[in-house]
C-alpha cells in the first residue's frame, strides 16, 4: 500500500520589508517565533503589520523585536487592545541567539526583520543579519538590475 503524499502547508506572508534588500547586504537569515497577545495575533492575521522601521536586538541573552508596528485590532475594544509599537520577544534557540550576539558585536552589522509569515498556525519572523550598503553599492545594484531587464527584453523580442 502506498503512503499518502502530504502536501506542504502553504505559507501565508503577512508583511515584508521590501527596502531591506535594497538598503542592506543580507549575510544570514534566521527563522524566529514571536510572542504576541490575542489582539496582536488577530491584527497580524488581518495583514495589518508594518516592519519597515523595525530591527531586532539581543539583550541579556534574549532576542527582542523593536519598533515593529502592529495596528490595533478594530474589534478588540479600547481597554483590551495592545500598544502598536511595543517591544516584542522573539523565540529562538539559545545557540542561535548567542551566534547573533557575537556577529552583531562587529561594527556595521544589525538584525532586521525581512518578513512576517505563518507556518503551520504559528506566526514567524524571518530575520536577516545585515550590513548596510553605501550609496555606490545601491547604484551598482540598480545598474545590474536594469542590465538584466534589458537582456530579458531583448531575448523576448528576438523570439
Amino acid at each position: 500500500m502506498k503512503a499518502a503524499v502530504k502536501e506542504a502547508d502553504p505559507i501565508r506572508t503577512y508583511g515584508t520589508n521590501r527596502r531591506a534588500r535594497y538598503d542592506y547586504f543580507i549575510l544570514e537569515t534566521l527563522e524566529a517565533g514571536i510572542v504576541l497577545t490575542g489582539t496582536e495575533i488577530k491584527s497580524v492575521r488581518a495583514g495589518r503589520v508594518n516592519i519597515r522601521e523595525a530591527f531586532a536586538r539581543v539583550e541579556r541573552g534574549e532576542l527582542w523585536l523593536i519598533n515593529a508596528h502592529i495596528a490595533p485590532y478594530d474589534a478588540g475594544g479600547s481597554w483590551s487592545n495592545h500598544e502598536p509599537t511595543r517591544t516584542r520577544k522573539l523565540l529562538a534557540h539559545t545557540r542561535e541567539i548567542g551566534n547573533l550576539a557575537r556577529l552583531t558585536s562587529q561594527p556595521g552589522t544589525t538584525i532586521i526583520p525581512l518578513r512576517v509569515y505563518d507556518r503551520r498556525g504559528h506566526v514567524k519572523v524571518e530575520l536577516g543579519l545585515a550590513r548596510g550598503k553605501h550609496s555606490y553599492d545601491k547604484r551598482e545594484a540598480i545598474a545590474k538590475r536594469d542590465a538584466q531587464r534589458d537582456i530579458a527584453r531583448a531575448m523576448r523580442v528576438n523570439r
